[in-house]
């Protein structure tokens, strides 16, 4: 993905942003599968005496989804047979946040412009 910096878009005509305006719109695609979070793997000790765990051998891993803006938010388990998809769907998510910050970047350029449509 481009990265669209000021200096970048400021010697780009108007009809030039305007254009990688709807080129970066076109890449968004379809985001129905976007996920903004982060995911995590944890091994846990059950606590059971004569487990293997309790020899320091633990359980897991276990993946674990952290949904953004994190604040309250809870990490949920997630089933190892999801873990792809999941993985997947950030991956998506974090294209789609690159490709909106370069489509706001040409939006403050045709602002400060006064062309912004």
């Amino acid at each position: 993905m481009m990265n669209a910096h000021k200096n970048d878009l400021g010697g780009l005509s108007v009809p030039q942003l305007l254009a990688r305006r709807r080129e970066a719109a076109a890449r968004l695609g379809d985001v129905e599968q976007v996920l903004a979070g982060s995911l995590a793997e944890q091994s846990r000790r059950c606590g059971r005496p004569g487990c293997r765990c309790a020899e320091g051998e633990p359980h897991g891993p276990y993946a674990y989804f952290t949904p953004r803006p994190a604040g309250r938010g809870r990490a949920r388990y997630v089933p190892a047979a999801l873990s792809g998809a999941v993985r997947r769907c950030l991956r998506r998510g974090t294209e789609v946040e690159a490709v909106l910050a370069e489509i706001s970047a040409v939006n403050a350029e045709l602002l400060a412009r006064r062309e912004l449509r």
